[in-house]
Order: C-alpha cells, then structure tokens, then sequence
C-alpha cells in the first residue's frame, strides 16, 4: 500500500511517498481501507516534533479517517469488514490503510460522505467539546468565534448557532468573512482591519470567546468580555502563545478555560461518544455541515498542510489516498 512518511522531523515538503507493507489487525484493532483523511493543524506540528504525540519514525500523519473496514482483529464485535466507519487515528491517516483501536472507530450513517465523515471529529468534535462541556454555552449568550472560517471556527459558528447563541465571527479577509455570513454569523468583524475591542464593545461585548488563533487578538478580545464569561483557550494557529494580565480575569468574574479535546476523548470515552451521537443527530436533521474546501490525492497533501499553516484553509481540506 501507499503512505505519506516522516521519516525524520521537518517541513511538509520533506514527506515522501512510499509503498510500504499492508498492516494486519492485531487484538482490539480494526484495519479501514482509507477514502479520506482530514487534514488538521496537528498534522503540521506531529511532523516537526512539536506535538504531544511523537510517533516513532517512520509514521504518517492524519489523525482522523473515513473509509471501510478491511479487517477486524480477535476481541472485536461491533464491527465487521466492510462496514463503513469514521475514526480517530491520532496519525497514520495519510496512508491507504491505517489501524486503529476499534473503540476508536464509529459505523458511518447512512447515506455520509466520506469526505464528510472524515471532516468531523478533530474540528466538530472539539467544538462542541468546548462550547458544551466547557463552556456550557446557552442559548441567547454571545459568543466570539476568533479564526471563524478555519476548519475549528467554521464548526463552533455552526454549532453556536445550533445551540441558539449570537454568533460574532471574526476573521482576516472579505473572503473568510463572506463563508462565516453563509454559516449564519450574526456579525461580522475583520480584525485586520478593525480595532477588534471597541468593534466588539460597540456591539455589546461577549459571554464566550472561542480561541483557536492566539496571537494578537487573544488580550483585546479578553477586555470586551462580559461579567463571568468563559475565555476558551482552543490553539495558537498565529504561532505566538499570548502572555494574558490575570488582573482581566478577576475584574470580569470571568474563567480562562482550556480545551484540549484529544484528552477528553481518552479520559472520558462515555462523554465524548455521547457528543458523538448527538453531532451525527445534528447532521441528520440538516443542521450540522461542514464546508470542504478541497479534496486532495497523497502526492498533494504536502501542499494541503502548507496551505493548514499558512492559513489559507476555509473550512477543511481533505486528503483522498
């Protein structure tokens, strides 16, 4: 079979596709056929080493997959081969097989779209991870949404408004912007162009901010808070880790909150599995729909997760081995 490696830490560009042997299903394990893998900013930081998950080399990144199971390993009875899944990797995902532990596969709905099924677990997943769980987001609150067309901040403006919030959508071009207004966002703010706090002011500040950026906007963002909101530490897709003034924090009542959702799913497999079944129930009602971008082939996922780091991607690119 093909896969994408990283044979050594680096750059995209320094991933090289090989034929490797196909794998075999050791106990617990299932082994998917992958038609399609999403493309996530963690894959950017597994291949430099600056993940908390280090594979040891060669590996493949991709952490979430959509294909159809080709065979299953002893111990295993919810699925069977040929049954269609979704699952969460961690990596390997760039590869036209991939195994994984079969708590870590979920049966398809019918009638999804791979490319769909693979766009859901790292960016909706985490999403409402942080505005359910976290945050406990009510309907009627305001909620800021920082890098709102990313993979990440297109899910949590779709299910804010799923969840019945106002929905601010902040991002960095007319274009991004014209996406968010397509997922319903109830205004608008380009924060290179505006002065992110007093536009948030105007409007009557915010009750959750979803940060998936850092950077520069993480301190001015935080001073619009309203009394006891919730600051959602999501990323830092802009590269800088912003150092925050605790006085913020105590003069707004308000809670600093990280989300780290990869953890949540192992430390609370029930939970997450419920979140799960309750985002497929959304996207049966038509409410839940992720935005694909682009739909890449092996050779072309280098170029997909140069375009995840520089920030390019509306929605999710999407990697077709």
């Amino acid at each position: 079979m093909k896969a994408l490696l990283c044979k050594q830490y680096g750059p995209p560009s320094s991933l090289v596709v090989e034929e490797i042997p196909s794998l075999k299903a050791e106990k617990g394990q299932v082994v998917i056929d992958v038609k399609a893998c999403g493309v996530n900013f963690p894959d950017t930081l597994i291949i430099e080493g600056k993940y908390q998950f280090k594979p040891p080399f060669p590996f493949s990144p991709g952490g979430e997959v959509a294909g159809v199971v080709k065979e299953v390993g002893e111990g295993v009875a919810h699925l069977k081969v040929g049954d269609n899944v979704f699952a969460m990797t961690g990596w390997g995902g760039f590869a036209q097989e991939v195994a994984v532990a079969a708590n870590r596969a979920f049966p398809m709905p019918v009638g999804m779209d791979y490319a769909v099924a693979a766009s859901l677990m790292y960016t909706y997943g985490t999403s409402y991870h942080a505005l359910k769980d976290r945050a406990s987001l009510q309907a009627g609150e305001t909620l800021l949404v920082l890098g709102a067309a990313g993979g990440v901040g297109l899910a949590a403006l779709n299910l804010g408004k799923i969840m019945g919030a106002k929905v601010i959508a902040a991002a960095s071009n007319p274009e991004k912007l014209a996406l968010c207004q397509v997922y319903g966002a109830d205004e608008l703010i380009d924060y290179t162009q505006e002065d992110l706090r007093e536009r948030l002011k105007a409007i009557g500040g915010v009750d959750v901010i979803y940060d998936p950026v850092g950077g520069p906007y993480t301190e001015p963002a935080l001073r619009a808070m309203n009394w006891k909101g919730r600051y959602l530490v999501v990323g830092f897709a802009a590269g800088q880790i912003p150092n925050i003034p605790l006085n913020l924090p105590l003069l707004k009542g308000c809670a600093v909150m990280g989300v780290f959702w990869g953890s949540f799913a192992e430390r609370e497999p029930k939970a997450n599995y419920q979140n799960v079944l309750e985002l497929l129930e959304f996207y049966r009602n038509g409410q839940m729909k992720p935005h694909i971008q682009r739909i890449c082939s092996l050779e072309e996922a280098p170029e997909a997760l140069y375009d995840m780091l520089e920030r390019r991607v509306m929605g999710k690119l999407v990697v077709a081995p």
